[in-house]
């Protein structure tokens, strides 16, 4: 079988991987994962080239993730989404053994879920530009990249709107701007303007544009509509292209001072950035949205995503009472009467030796 594309130019196997990633426009953190993946494949068994190993050795490998590393199922189904793209996409194998790997079932687990006061808490350790990112994060239900790759183009202030593109599925979908952060964010935007200002005048290359615009547009890229909402403050080099050019902020930034933030507020929960959106949703729930409406803003293609938040609502709500509230209060246990038995008097220990 041949590979789901064009003949791959790169020899190296790696580079191929690289390559077939590219053509397919995957994202740069699936073919760092996958390429992750691959070396480990590889490395594992004594660096034999994937073409002469098959089902024996992909199962070996498998098995030890999950018995040995103790891998999760996402984990698990992602070291296999990798291993098949090898192999077929990449080698061009076609063969009955890939199609008879069983996935591990994927268990759904109950996200963490911030309450408002918690969330108040939080945002207000958090200053700055990763506080103003945490609060859009939290105001709008978008991913950690959503709201980083965020343009200038897509921040609509007339309309109170921001379209979130090429979202997680290649999906475009619309969130609102909450009106208390308006201020904040034309602010941000002015601060953007100087470093987009400051780049032209030093002649740097433009920002990163997808796919083929930046060929049919050389320039595009160099557009104030174009450029970040949210810009690192350094240059770095484009792993795909090699250029020069300013990225959008790291997503470390706010990770690491959300973490610090929630270690100060005293939150015994697990709390991730994720956890913004998991309460973006239950407390739009809770305050009465409807459930198609959370599932178009989350940008969820399946309602049954979206009813997760249903469950965490029942309980976190009291919607559903303990049998133990119901019970009919019973009288105490009275005291005994009859007092207890003193213990009785320590003795000085016999000498060991007369």
């Amino acid at each position: 079988m041949k590979p789901g594309g064009p003949p791959l130019l790169s020899k190296r196997l790696l580079d191929q991987v690289r390559e077939r990633a590219r053509y397919l426009h995957y994202s740069l953190g699936t073919e760092k994962v996958y390429l992750y993946w691959v070396r480990f494949f590889i490395r594992w068994h004594g660096l034999r080239h994937p073409r002469d190993m098959g089902a024996p050795e992909v199962e070996a490998f498998l098995t030890m993730l999950a018995t040995e590393r103790k891998v999760s199922t996402s984990t698990h189904n992602q070291a296999l989404s990798a291993l098949l793209f090898l192999y077929r996409e990449v080698l061009g194998v076609q063969l009955p053994w890939l199609e008879n790997i069983r996935r591990p079932a994927y268990k759904r687990r109950i996200p963490t879920v911030l309450t408002r006061e918690e969330v108040t808490a939080v945002l207000a350790l958090l200053d700055g530009q990763v506080g103003l990112l945490a609060r859009l994060l939290y105001g709008t239900g978008m991913r950690l990249m959503e709201g980083l790759r965020l343009r200038i183009k897509d921040v609509d202030f007339d309309r109170h709107a921001i379209v979130v593109r090429e979202a997680k599925g290649n999906k475009d979908r619309v969130v609102m701007l909450p009106r208390s952060l308006a201020p904040q964010l034309r602010s941000q935007l002015l601060a953007s303007r100087a470093i987009w200002e400051a780049d032209r005048q030093a002649g740097k290359a433009g920002v990163d544009v997808p796919h083929a615009l930046e060929a049919k547009h050389p320039q595009l890229g160099c557009t104030w509509a174009w450029f970040w909402m949210f810009p690192s403050p350094t240059l770095s080099v484009d792993p795909a292209t090699g250029v020069v050019r300013r990225h959008h902020l790291s997503e470390e930034r706010l990770q690491r001072a959300l973490k610090r933030a929630v270690a100060r507020s005293g939150i015994a929960k697990p709390v991730s950035v994720h956890t913004l959106r998991h309460s973006f949703a239950t407390h739009l729930l809770r305050a009465g949205a409807d459930i198609r409406t959370v599932q178009e803003l989350l940008g969820h293609s399946d309602v049954s995503t979206t009813m997760i938040y249903t469950h965490v609502l029942k309980i976190a709500a009291g919607g559903t009472a303990s049998p133990l509230d119901v019970l009919p209060a019973a009288s105490p246990t009275p005291a005994p009467t009859v007092a207890p038995t003193p213990p009785p008097a320590c003795r000085e220990p016999e000498p060991l030796y007369a």
